[in-house]
């Protein structure tokens, strides 16, 4: 007879054998690495054990939550992973993300890679050097006042169907009531089409998000749910890039929501295939004139001095489509959120345009508006409140160099190190007991520590880009609605699930044309 253990099928030991090496991988990472952090205060017992715990709090969309309350109870430094120290202090912002430092960034943001590394998740620095190269006189500020004409083009499409929601309120209020932040998101995916691929993907003018894409370059055109798909995907990656190795079977995994996420994460690639695919069909037969981002990413080139192939320049293409459309609406809601809910915000910046706009009608010019001081602080005070992106981005310490000082710590190479936007945003040593409050006025009189722990775009060589894009499109958006229309609140609190990003579930707003 053969014993327990022989007769036991390969397909049960298999898994129990996997089971074994990975606690063995995770708890020997304990036992016998990270000895110069045992002296941090873990986030909980079980973040200093294994990588499952984070993952487990990004499951449930509540990370940036869990590490906010971990640094209210055990101050600056908090371990999150069993390698991963997470650094409320913003003595700690440049020592992490400056220039020179020779930090890169960890496995986390290789969950996020489609088709190819793209200008947002390479980790080698001088492939993220020439690719920068690549698309950032692309945002450079003279390069993007040639962009407004099209923002307009979307803008201007987003009022004709706010002016339709207003004829049909009904009789009984002024105020017709509808949830703006599908628009938002339907606004700045148009833009963001008219910007890259030049058109918009006709979100605004069919009220819904259905998007072309494709599976393969010259596959067969299929249609997806845009706006949906694109917060499954970064749902789903910012939990896979806590245990990064989990991406590549993601088609496998038990749980339907990162198995959706995953396939959602496909979807997205493939309107970006989509588009550069149409693009480059119509190059080839001269149809194309208009000069775009996906232009000016066609003029790059590669390592070789050769034109970037269709693989890199489509990942390029995606990193501007989602970087240009999910992180910009979000925003965006956050902002009129805060906007319409504190007291007297809509009122006091209604005067501010009133005073240089002369009517609700007119079409208003980035020039006109840029260097108003209250614009721009609801615009900053919402971005700080409201924290889009809300974790902290990981950092490694050169594995090649010594170890780090930061904050009175000595870190070792080849230790992940993070600053939490949503906390060091909301610090009470930085922005005062009403640090959980929206206070435009703060920004009349902002303190230096104040300015260097306002990172709504990053800090350093890896700081965002399209960083003038984004706060042209954000004023313009915000000055245009304001001026135009009056506006009413229906919610209480505004309601929020963290995947990559921190969004609303939705902003009721009731709004009517304001007469002058």
């Amino acid at each position: 007879m053969l014993s327990p253990i022989a007769a036991a099928s390969p397909l049960v030991i298999a898994p129990a054998a996997c089971l074994a090496l990975l606690l063995v991988y995770y708890f020997g990472a304990y036992l016998f690495q990270n000895k110069g952090l045992s002296n941090i205060p873990a986030a909980s017992p079980w973040a200093a054990l294994t990588r499952f715990w984070l993952l487990r709090e990004a499951r449930f969309g509540r990370r940036y939550l869990t590490v906010d309350k971990a640094h209210k109870k055990h101050g600056d430094m908090v371990r999150i992973q069993p390698n991963h120290v997470s650094i409320a202090n913003v003595d700690a912002i440049n020592a992490i993300y400056g220039h020179g430092n020779g930090f890169l960034k960890s496995d986390f943001y290789d969950a996020f890679v489609a088709v190819s590394r793209g200008l947002f998740s390479t980790r080698d620095r001088a492939d993220h050097t020439r690719k920068r190269k690549i698309v950032s006189h692309t945002f450079a500020a003279k390069s993007v006042m040639q962009f407004e004409q099209y923002m307009h083009q979307s803008l201007n499409e987003l009022l004709r169907q706010w002016d339709l929601i207003c004829e049909r309120a009904p009789t009984s209020t002024k105020f017709a009531r509808f949830d703006c932040l599908p628009w938002f998101a339907y606004l700045t995916f148009d833009t963001i089409g008219d910007l890259a691929f030049g058109a918009p993907f006709g979100m605004l003018k069919n009220g819904q998000d259905t998007i072309e894409y494709m599976d393969y370059p010259g596959g067969p055109s299929k249609y997806m749910r845009a706006v949906d798909a694109l917060s499954r995907r970064g749902e789903a990656f910012a939990v896979l890039g806590c245990l990064p190795f989990l991406k590549t079977i993601g088609h496998l995994l038990p749980d339907p929501f990162l198995r959706h996420g995953v396939r959602s994460g496909e979807q997205v690639a493939g309107i970006a295939i989509a588009r550069v695919n149409e693009r480059l069909v119509s190059t080839a037969t001269n149809d194309n004139k208009r000069v775009d981002i996906l232009a000016r990413l066609m003029e790059g080139k590669d390592v070789n001095g050769q034109p970037l192939g269709r693989e890199e320049l489509t990942a390029e293409a995606l990193t501007q489509l989602i970087a240009g459309s999910d992180t910009t609406s979000n925003t965006l809601t956050g902002i009129f959120y805060w906007l319409l809910k504190t007291p007297g915000v809509l009122q006091k910046l209604q005067a501010e345009l009133d005073a240089v706009i002369p009517s609700p009608t007119d079409e208003i010019s980035f020039q006109s508006v840029k260097d108003l001081p209250y614009l721009k602080a609801c615009m900053n005070e919402g971005m700080r409140i409201h924290s889009t992106s809300a974790l902290g981005l990981p950092r490694v310490v050169p594995l090649n160099g010594p170890a780090v000082d930061i904050c009175g710590h000595k870190f070792e190479p080849g230790t992940v190190l993070s600053v939490p936007n949503y906390t060091i945003h909301r610090l009470e040593s930085i922005w005062g007991a009403d640090g959980d409050q929206y206070r435009p006025e703060r920004w009349e009189s902002l303190t230096v520590d104040q300015k260097k722990a306002f990172v709504p775009f990053g800090h350093g060589p890896r700081s965002c880009v399209g960083r003038n894009v984004a706060e042209m499109e954000l004023m313009l958006a915000l000055a245009s609605l304001v001026r135009r229309y009056e506006f009413e609140l229906y919610q209480d609190k505004f309601d929020t699930w963290e995947g990559f990003l921190r969004k609303g579930f939705r902003c009721e707003v009731g709004i009517c044309r304001r007469m002058a």
